[in-house]
């Protein structure tokens, strides 16, 4: 084991890790020069890069560092829930401090998952004006499929001292070359199985400067970007379940989800939804 370093920063002890340093034979210190992030620091296993980011925000560390994780022994997802993070995913981690204004989590994650289903397609080779091809669809609140099987998700969390934002984490998955359990087949799916010589730095080198780019947009989201969310919104119109019995209405740009109960519409702030 050893103290792994980011610049000039030695890690919180809960990052110590073998440290592989490099993604697809690239060096740590490369891809923060590749990608214009003050730093990055690359982990052969991790148990989640969202703790470590915020173990990087508790010393202080600037705005835009990227972690990122060969492997996760204990990845997050809402709620609580695990996602399981084998060697050949990107699974990432950014931080984020204002200034500028920074969004509510709710709608950071729903801003990241706009992000992620462009590169998604991207990465398959799928232009934006063509008709044919693998379409990402977006299921409130952070996941993104394709052909309804999950290839990413997302978790975004703040941390507040009183009344004073410190930062925002972003932790993103995305099954691009890992193995997918036979169980899970029906459910999820890797960039791979869509196209083979797919890598993860074809992923993230559209990534993240989009998630730089995302640091300087605060508010609720704009017109355009709901419009961009219905065109891929996969929930709207189907029955569900939970957090709320209805019909999926769409989304408000606070980022809440709209439902269609019978008696009227009402919105979910949050929660994992259950379909009927």
């Amino acid at each position: 084991m050893c103290d792994v370093q980011l610049g000039n920063r030695r890690a919180h002890h809960r990052l110590r890790a073998v440290a592989r340093l490099a993604i697809d034979d690239i060096p740590a210190a490369a891809l923060a020069r590749r990608w214009g992030v003050p730093q990055c620091g690359v982990f052969r296993t991790l148990t989640s890069s969202l703790d470590a980011i915020h173990d990087l925000g508790a010393q202080g560390a600037p705005s835009g560092t990227v972690v990122l994780a060969e492997e996760q022994t204990a990845g997050r997802g809402r709620d609580g829930r695990t996602w399981r993070s084998p060697p050949g995913g990107v699974w990432l981690g950014m931080l984020l401090r204002p200034p500028p204004p920074l969004p509510a989590a709710g709608v950071l994650s729903l801003r990241v998952g706009l992000v992620l289903a462009d590169v998604v397609e991207a990465t398959l080779g799928v232009r934006p004006t063509s008709l044919s091809g693998p379409r990402a669809g977006l299921k409130w609140p952070n996941d993104v499929l394709v052909d309804d099987r999950k290839v990413a998700g997302i978790l975004c969390e703040s941390r507040w001292q009183g009344d004073t934002l410190q930062w925002l984490g972003v932790g993103i998955g995305v099954n691009v070359a890992n193995d997918i359990p036979v169980e899970l087949t029906e459910r999820a799916v890797a960039l791979r199985e869509l196209r083979p010589v797919v890598r993860r730095i074809d992923v993230l080198d559209l990534l993240v400067p989009a998630l730089l780019r995302l640091a300087a947009h605060g508010g609720q989201l704009t017109e355009f970007e709901c419009a961009a969310f219905a065109r891929r919104d996969w929930l709207r119109g189907r029955q569900i379940r939970a957090p709320l019995a209805g019909r999926a209405a769409g989304i408000r740009p606070d980022g809440a989800l709209l439902v269609d109960t019978g008696a009227g519409t009402t919105m979910v702030q949050g929660g994992h939804v259950e379909l009927s």
